[in-house]
């Protein structure tokens, strides 16, 4: 299995969102047979999906966002409004497969429990499942004693292909929960700023562990081969950056 590790360009938060979209376009293609990208953001965003722009509120929530000092974005899988900042490890998996639609389930299960696995080895009381009132509420996120959320995962499925996403919230947990206030109430979508949760908060000086954890997750049932981005990936990425923003 490929590994791509880093940011790919300073300030361009769109682009580290296509990158994972031209990833994934590579995959179902069968140019890339499976990778996995693990990244620290290089600057705060908050990524919006695509229904949120619908919303009447939509127009007022990136503008909080911008004056809180976010890069609004707009994510390629679903869900709804997120906010995390460089104290996060976002993970993209990719991987060439026909019939990919038939195992989405089966990859939330897999997935969510191995991030759970990785967070109690840290000693957090990891849970699968949504807690009350959570952002970006999903059935196979990773909480914390089932009242904070810690890890949001969702997927994107092509022709021969899927991408599976997850977001690792490390720490700065109090400067998300009140900008995600304000932006849920904009968008009149039901939150409760309680369930705004970090690995950091849950054990305090572990955070910095979470990546090894999980390399070492990954390692036991594939060979990772470390890899750079190649041309052709970053040049659909580029063009594809538009599409990710706000």
């Amino acid at each position: 299995m490929l590994v791509y590790s880093g940011s790919v360009q300073q300030g361009e938060g769109a682009l580290e969102l296509a990158v994972a979209h031209a990833l994934v376009r590579r995959a179902s293609e069968g140019a890339i047979e499976e990778a996995l990208r693990i990244y620290r953001p290089a600057a705060p965003v908050v990524v919006f999906g695509r229904r949120d722009t619908r919303l009447p509120g939509f127009t007022a929530a990136v503008a909080t966002a911008r004056e809180a000092g976010f890069e609004p974005l707009v994510r390629a899988v679903g869900g709804r409004p997120v906010a995390y900042t460089t104290e996060a490890l976002v993970v993209d998996h990719v991987r060439h497969e026909r019939l990919a639609p038939d195992g989405m389930e089966t990859r939330f299960a897999q997935y969510g429990d191995l991030y759970a696995g990785l967070l109690r080895d840290l000693g957090i009381d990891a849970r699968v499942g949504a807690v009350p009132g959570e952002y970006c509420p999903g059935a196979h996120s990773v909480n914390a004693r089932g009242v904070v959320k810690l890890v949001g995962t969702g997927q994107r499925v092509v022709r021969d292909g899927w991408l599976f996403s997850a977001l690792i919230v490390l720490g700065d947990d109090e400067r998300l929960r009140p900008l995600l206030t304000e932006i849920y109430r904009q968008l009149e979508l039901p939150f409760d700023p309680a369930s705004v949760g970090s690995v950091a908060a849950e054990a305090p000086g572990r955070a910095e562990a979470v990546e090894l954890r999980l390399r070492a997750a990954y390692a036991q049932t594939a060979v990772l081969q470390p890899a750079e981005l190649d041309q052709e990936t970053l040049a659909i990425a580029r063009e594809l950056t538009a599409d990710h923003r706000a």
